[in-house]
């Protein structure tokens, strides 16, 4: 089931411009090794589900997949061969606005090569550039 949020207090939201590095949601926290994107964009929530799908059933059992992002942006769209004018168009789809830096998804409790496989499926299903990162303890 496609994530999006319970109420807004307004259903249709400005596009908005995506600026600068994510400096929060940039570090990996839940688990050992991340997923970070390397470029800005929006994420469909139909997206980060294929995703959630295609890493759960790569962990299976052994490990635990953490979803970092949330798709809290509603995006419009007005209806093909429709002429100018007549208002804004209706929420088409939610998506989360990712700055370059935001870690997408996290998993625990397998190794780095199971961890290297599992988001290499994942990289190909995002519609932004991403990397590996692993935890950092020394803080």
């Amino acid at each position: 089931m496609a994530l999006m949020p319970k109420r807004v207090k307004h259903r249709k939201s400005q596009r908005g411009r995506i600026r600068g590095n994510a400096t929060r949601g940039n570090r990996v926290v839940f688990g050992d090794f991340g997923l970070q994107a390397m470029e800005g964009g929006w994420i469909s929530s139909q997206t980060i589900e294929a995703g959630r799908i295609a890493a759960q059933q790569y962990v299976r059992g052994e490990g635990r997949l953490y979803i970092r992002i949330f798709p809290h942006k509603s995006v419009t769209s007005i209806p093909l061969e429709t002429r100018m004018g007549k208002g804004k168009g209706e929420p088409d789809f939610w998506a989360a606005v990712v700055r370059p830096g935001t870690v997408l998804y996290e998993v625990a409790g397998i190794t780095e090569a199971a961890a290297k496989i599992c988001f290499a499926r994942l990289a190909h299903k995002m519609p932004v550039r991403v990397r590996l990162v692993k935890r950092d303890d020394s803080k």
